[in-house]
C-alpha cells in the first residue's frame, strides 16, 4: 500500500503541527488504522517555548526521533532529558506512566517523529532509554536504531519484534534490506529525497507499506534519507 504525504492527516492548533500516518486524535481514517504492529506515526513540529503537558500512557512502546531541534522529556519515573536531533528515544509505557514533552528552544521549532508499536506483552513494568546514533555509519546502508535485541548495543530496546532503520543513500545507488522474519512487514517512509520502491516512485514524506517480502531494494533517484520499520503483521 501507498501512502502519500498529502493523503495523511494534517491538523495545525497553532502551537502544534502534525501529519498522521494512521488515525489519531481528530483524524479518522477506518483504512488507516495500523500497519500490523505500527500504531501511530506522526510527524510534529512544536513551536519555540510550547509542548505536550503531562499526559497518560499505558500498553505501548513510543519512539521519538527529532529531526531538527531538540525535545525536554519528563516522566513520572523520574526522568528528565533532553533528546538531541541524532538521538532516538524510546518509552515503554507498560501499566502506565504520565509524562511531558517540550520544545527545548523558546524560538526555533523543534520536528520530530513520533511512533507508537503496540507491545508483544501487556502489563510490563515501564521503562526508558536514549542513544545517540550520529556515530553510526549509515551512508548507503541501514544501521538500526531500534532493536528487539537486547544485546545490540548500539540501538534502544523494544517489547517487539521490530527494528528500526536509517539510510542515508547517495544519488543512483542501490540499497537492500532482508527482512528478520516472515511474520514481519516493511514500512518504508520518505524523510528526504526520492528513491523507487518496488516500481513505486516515493517522494518525501512518501511511505509504502509491505509484507510477504523476503527483501526489499531501494534505488535513490538523488540524495536521500530513510526510515524503514520492521514490524509483525496481525
Amino acid at each position: 500500500m501507498i501512502y502519500r504525504e498529502n493523503d495523511r492527516g494534517h491538523v495545525d492548533f497553532g502551537w502544534l503541527k502534525s501529519a498522521h500516518s494512521f488515525s489519531f486524535g481528530q483524524y479518522f481514517d477506518p483504512d488507516k488504522m495500523s500497519f500490523g504492529a505500527l500504531r501511530v506515526l506522526n510527524d510534529d513540529q512544536v513551536e519555540g517555548g510550547q509542548g505536550f503537558d503531562r499526559h497518560d500512557h499505558n500498553n505501548m512502546e513510543i519512539v521519538s526521533i527529532p529531526l531538527e531541534g531538540a525535545l525536554v522529556h519528563q516522566d513520572s519515573m523520574g526522568n528528565g532529558h533532553t533528546i538531541q536531533t541524532g538521538e532516538v528515544q524510546i518509552m515503554s509505557a507498560g501499566t502506565g506512566v504520565q509524562h511531558a514533552e517540550f520544545n527545548a528552544d523558546q524560538k526555533d521549532l523543534v520536528k520530530f517523529l513520533q511512533i507508537w508499536v503496540m507491545p508483544n506483552e501487556t502489563g510490563l513494568k515501564p521503562r526508558y532509554d536514549q542513544k545517540s546514533y550520529l556515530q553510526l555509519d549509515r551512508h548507503n546502508k541501514f544501521v538500526t536504531i531500534v532493536s528487539p535485541d537486547k544485546m545490540d548495543y548500539n540501538a534502544v530496546h523494544i517489547h517487539q519484534d521490530a527494528y528500526f532503520n536509517l539510510a542515508d543513500i547517495e544519488a543512483g545507488k542501490k540499497i537492500d534490506y532482508t527482512i528478520h522474519s516472515e511474520r514481519n512487514g516493511l514500512y518504508l517512509f520518505v524523510l528526504e529525497g526520492k528513491a523507487l520502491v518496488e516500481s513505486e516512485t516515493l517522494s518525501r514524506r512518501d511511505a509504502i507499506g509491505l509484507y510477504e517480502k523476503e527483501k526489499i531494494s531501494i534505488e535513490a533517484y538523488y540524495e536521500t534519507s530513510l526510515l524503514l520499520i520492521e514490524v509483525p503483521m496481525y
